[in-house]
């Protein structure tokens, strides 16, 4: 039963989830430094099916039982949240004699699908409260696997564990053990903990408080106060706090620079001040930035007027400064893609730098690569034999003949008459043919009806990657050919966020402000907007993961297209892979499905292709594409 207690009324009425904290959380102030006694608190416990919150190497994850949760501020309990979870599957009997949960208990209270956003929805995460729990890394490692599991983006909080807080602030003397039951009989709290989570959630809080309180004399008045009295905090990361005085609260990217002045780190941020300042005080605990902050010297930024603008320009500093503290994104050009070699008889090939747009990628391996590329083959008929053969010859004399993965192409042809082939493949790329994925969808229902389920079921994934590289090259390069879209998102605040896009790169940035009219604002970016010269490789040479990033944007609720160029807007070709991005969506779920519980593969389980998709056009506003993998 799902039991939700807003503590308080408002004006005569009852808090709703939007009201818990609402004062604190709309404040301007950053929360690093907002006062302890007005920052909101949201303490969580959790019981679970067992301590695993992951599976892996044959065993099964654990699952959620129950959640409880309290959230307060200033000593005030502003609301409180409990449920038992179905975990859907029996609890253990040494759990039942742990928590006096059994299954009878769960079998009709709600699924973690059900439980996890209304958890979300009352934490108020993104809005600034601190999560916190007793051994947070338990609590919020089943939290986040199962919002992965769900498929619900974890929000960036800020997580405070109470163990480390109370081993920091108690000595072994006063307290040999950091257990919940032992330091709420330390403190003689009201609520004792009962391995129930709404009764170990309310324990938490009063040992929240307590330490809070003592450790208020020592100067521990903020929240990055009090990150930095933790004792995963080094002297020299407090020490450097200084370098982050001067930045503004303001969207940008940050670049943390060593001795020399080298790029050690490369980040974005919506506050620019306070995301660096968690760099000092143990908010992020990777090894490997305490040992970059160690380095550091100092910290630049470029001040961005919105969030895509400094994902834009971080994604280009990372490949021009490749930082060695950031992992992600620094060598785009060691990426693979798959491209028709230029030869009489081309191949699919698996390549570095595609020297055209048609390519499809890119890969991060070059196996799943080749595997792409030897699926299209197979049923575009486009030759896998890497025989050299001119322009008089014929293919087929020199193919060798393997009774496994036989070379497609068809043998005895000349280069005009494999030029069909060429032709197929090409379109397949472009969007302009899809037989070939109609081919290979209806071969792995061939073999799942002849019961061949462990062959369909390869068939299926490769099939399911093949389409999602084809689907997201169709996108991006649609957005990369068009000259200029000028596009406005909200703010939030009445004004308007706004991007000048020209060959699916970001030519200028600039912002609106409520009570401002747009037109004139729009204009003035336009004209500084940046040239962009385009180039003979994928997406005119623009940054991947740039193109995908506006793209993102630009699908995003909310946001207008301005004005285009020539009146051509951004849409997707009529038989592009998107038809199939639902049943490849579909296969890859049941992919992690069969890789948690490796039994044999029905025939119900691979995923169906008759359906009707619904895609959105940005050319224009309210259009709509209607794609069927059927007839289309």
């Amino acid at each position: 039963m799902l039991n939700v207690t807003p503590m308080g009324v408002t004006g005569g009425t009852q808090l709703n989830f939007a009201d818990l904290g609402s004062s604190a959380e709309s404040s301007w102030t950053p929360l690093e430094e907002t006062p302890l006694r007005e920052t909101t608190f949201v303490v969580v416990d959790l019981e679970t099916t067992g301590g695993r919150a992951r599976g892996g190497d044959g065993t099964r994850a654990d699952a959620i039982t129950e959640i409880g949760a309290v959230k307060v501020r200033g000593g005030v309990v502003l609301g409180e949240f409990g449920t038992l979870v179905d975990p859907q599957r029996s609890i253990p009997p040494q759990i039942i004699q742990l928590t006096g949960i059994t299954t009878a208990m769960v079998c009709d209270a709600p699924t973690i699908d059900a439980v996890l956003p209304m958890f979300l929805e009352f934490a108020g995460l993104d809005c600034g409260a601190v999560l916190v729990a007793h051994n947070a890394g338990f609590d919020v490692g089943f939290l986040r696997a199962a919002a992965e599991h769900c498929e619900i983006r974890w929000p960036q909080a800020r997580v405070l564990c109470t163990v480390r807080l109370a081993r920091r602030v108690l000595s072994r003397e006063e307290s040999p053990s950091v257990r919940l039951a032992a330091l709420a009989r330390l403190f003689a709290v009201a609520t004792q903990p009962t391995h129930r989570a709404l009764d170990d959630a309310r324990a938490t809080v009063e040992v929240l408080h307590t330490l809070v309180e003592r450790v208020g004399n020592q100067g521990v008045h903020t929240y990055a106060d009090l990150r930095s009295y933790l004792p995963n905090v080094t002297p020299t990361q407090r020490r450097k706090r200084v370098l982050a005085d001067q930045l503004p609260h303001r969207p940008g990217v940050y670049l943390f620079r060593g001795p020399s002045g080298e790029v050690l780190y490369v980040g974005t941020a919506v506050d620019l001040r306070r995301r660096v300042s968690q760099y000092f005080t143990g908010a992020d605990p990777r090894g490997r930035m305490k040992e970059m902050v160690t380095l550091a010297g100092a910290v630049d930024h470029v001040e961005c007027a919105h969030a895509l603008e400094a994902g834009v320009r971080e994604l280009r500093m990372l490949a021009a400064h490749a930082p060695p503290y950031n992992r992600r994104s620094r060598f785009p050009q060691r990426w693979w893609w798959v491209a028709l070699s230029d030869e009489a008889f081309p191949r699919l090939s698996v390549v570095r730098a595609p020297r055209h747009d048609r390519a499809i990628g890119p890969f991060r391996s070059s196996a799943d690569a080749a595997d792409t590329a030897r699926l299209l083959a197979r049923f575009t008929g486009i030759r896998t034999c890497t025989t050299r053969l001119g322009r008089s010859a014929l293919h087929g004399p020199a193919c060798p003949e393997v009774e496994v993965s036989p070379c497609p192409a068809a043998r005895d042809v000349t280069a005009v008459q494999y030029a069909a082939a060429t032709q197929r493949a090409a379109a397949l790329i472009d969007g302009a043919d899809n037989s070939a994925l109609i081919a290979a969808v209806d071969q792995i229902t061939v073999l799942a009806e002849h019961r061949h389920y462990e062959s369909a079921a390869r068939l299926r994934d490769r099939t399911a990657t093949a389409v999602e590289m084809l689907w997201r090259g169709q996108r991006l390069r649609a957005l990369a050919a068009l000259p200029e879209l000028i596009a406005a998102a909200p703010d939030g605040s009445g004004g308007y966020h706004l991007a000048v896009i020209r060959y699916g790169q970001l030519a200028a940035a600039g912002n609106a402000r409520r009570g401002v009219p747009p037109m004139p604002v729009v204009d003035a970016i336009h004209a500084g907007a940046q040239t962009i010269l385009t180039a003979s490789a994928p997406l005119g040479g623009a940054l991947v993961e740039e193109t995908a990033l506006v793209a993102r944007w630009l699908l995003t609720p909310g946001v207008r297209i301005v004005r285009v160029a020539d009146g051509v807007g951004w849409a997707s070709p009529v038989r592009s892979a998107g038809a199939w991005a639902g049943w490849a969506a579909a296969a890859r779920s049941a992919r992690l499905a069969r890789t948690q519980d490796p039994a044999p593969v029905p025939d119900s389980d691979l995923p169906a292709v008759h359906y009707t998709i619904t895609q959105r056009s940005t050319g224009r506003p309210n259009a709509e594409i209607q794609c069927s993998p059927k007839g289309a």
